[in-house]
């Protein structure tokens, strides 16, 4: 198979850089708990099946007898399921331990991608996308506070960022394959591949995943009293603004791709693979550094990518320096996941598991947001370019809100008093492994 978009990146790069991607990630997960390997296969499967439906439109399309217009329901009916699901299946789940909660959300996983495997009817299809959505939010959620207790305080951020790697391999592995294996074999074929990988998931957070109880004392009311914190809905904001940057172009980069930099349509799927590339390696760089000046790497990560961003508007008429931009776009806007969903914990920490999740939700917000902001300025006839400078704004916009939020951290230390909200239960202490 010939694939036109490597004519001038070289298909031996994209192996060699797979390859030195791969022995990095080795190298942290001897170093991290063996739990996190399960959190992290049921984020491949989540990510997997959020992302890979994008490339499988056509096929459910003319499976079901809809328009493509129609069928793309079933990506925004995904994005609401995780938005308004993280904080309901969060509220559901205080009552039982936080284990528990992540197998009955891989079983729910589990049913959702089922349903839509065997769905005779396109009603039945969206509806099995929901209820997969519905536990996308709270498994980020609460995944991320047991993968922070899981380890010291000085290596929370990388034992997040590894279990979002899941997520972020799922884009370089699982969205690929899966469209492939869709494309061939039949969309339903896909989804039953990310039901059967919810299945080892739910077994691996079974087997590995130790038991977990709540903090004592940590109700309802103590959760919902974090939001009260403003350094939390900063941080909540920045995910909004920051990661919208990177979808307003990264949702429009079929036609941006082959309508300005020339490259054939086939050639999406392995352009997505280098943002796929650059998002795994972002995000290992920022659980890294965020545990050693966690501000600082949202400085410069949120900084970086509004110029990259606006940068995008020229480099996009140009193959070469269009896929380097794009890899770029993956690693700078990943690179700030572990940071900010670190940030939300330190400061909500007394009772950490909403706000967690609703953090996973703001990520989905800022998707939709800029998406549709960037489908206005296309529309008003500004070109395929034009969501580049919306990401860029985005972007910029987040990295104002981090020296707002640094500020203003500083004036309470200085002042010795609490932030409003705070919330002093204390967290469970749990053995390594």
């Amino acid at each position: 198979m010939q694939y036109p978009a490597l004519a001038n990146i070289p298909r031996l790069q994209l192996l060699s850089g797979l390859v030195k991607c791969y022995r990095n990630l080795w190298k942290v997960c001897s170093l991290m708990p063996l739990a996190l390997l399960a959190l992290a296969i049921g984020a491949f499967g989540i990510g997997t099946t959020e992302f890979v439906i994008m490339g499988l439109l056509p096929e459910v399309a003319d499976d079901f007898g809809v328009s493509i217009p129609t069928a793309g329901y079933l990506v925004t009916g995904y994005a609401l399921g995780v938005m308004f699901g993280a904080p309901l299946m969060t509220v559901l789940g205080t009552k039982i331990s936080r284990k528990r909660m992540l197998m009955l959300l891989m079983g729910l996983f589990v049913v959702g991608n089922l349903l839509s495997a065997l769905a005779p009817s396109f009603g039945l299809m969206l509806t099995g996308r929901v209820v997969a959505s519905l536990a996308h939010g709270a498994f980020f959620g609460i995944g991320s506070v047991v993968a922070a207790d899981l380890v010291a305080p000085d290596k929370r951020a990388g034992a997040i960022s590894l279990m979002f790697t899941g997520l972020t391999v799922a884009n370089v592995v699982g969205v690929p394959l899966g469209t492939l294996v869709g494309q061939s074999l039949g969309w339903r074929v896909t989804f039953g591949i990310v039901a059967a990988l919810g299945v080892v998931g739910l077994l691996g957070v079974a087997k590995l995943v130790p038991d977990m109880p709540k903090p004592e004392g940590v109700r309802l009311r103590h959760e919902l009293a974090a939001l009260k914190n403003v350094q939390v809905l900063l941080a909540m904001a920045m995910t909004v603004l920051g990661f919208g940057g990177v979808f307003a172009a990264i949702t429009y980069i079929a036609p941006m791709m082959t309508h300005v930099a020339g490259f054939a349509d086939g050639s999406v799927t392995w352009l997505l693979v280098l943002f796929g590339l650059g998002m795994v390696g972002g995000n290992l760089v920022g659980g890294k550094y965020a545990d050693r000046a966690l501000m600082p790497m949202l400085y410069v990560s949120l900084g970086a990518l509004a110029v990259v961003l606006a940068l995008f508007t020229l480099t996009a008429h140009n193959k070469i320096a269009a896929a380097v931009t794009i890899a770029l776009v993956g690693a700078l806007g990943f690179a700030t996941v572990p940071p900010l969903q670190k940030r939300v914990l330190d400061h909500a920490h007394g009772a950490p598991t909403l706000a967690s999740a609703l953090n996973i939700g703001a990520f989905n917000l800022g998707n939709a947001l800029s998406a549709w902001l960037g489908g206005l300025v296309i529309a008003a006839g500004l070109g395929y370019t034009a969501p580049n400078w919306v990401g860029a704004v985005l972007a910029a916009a987040a990295l104002a809100l981090a020296v707002l939020s640094a500020g203003l951290e500083r004036r309470e230390r200085a002042a010795g008093t609490p932030p409003a909200g705070t919330v002093t239960a204390e967290r469970p202490t749990v053995a390594t492994h």
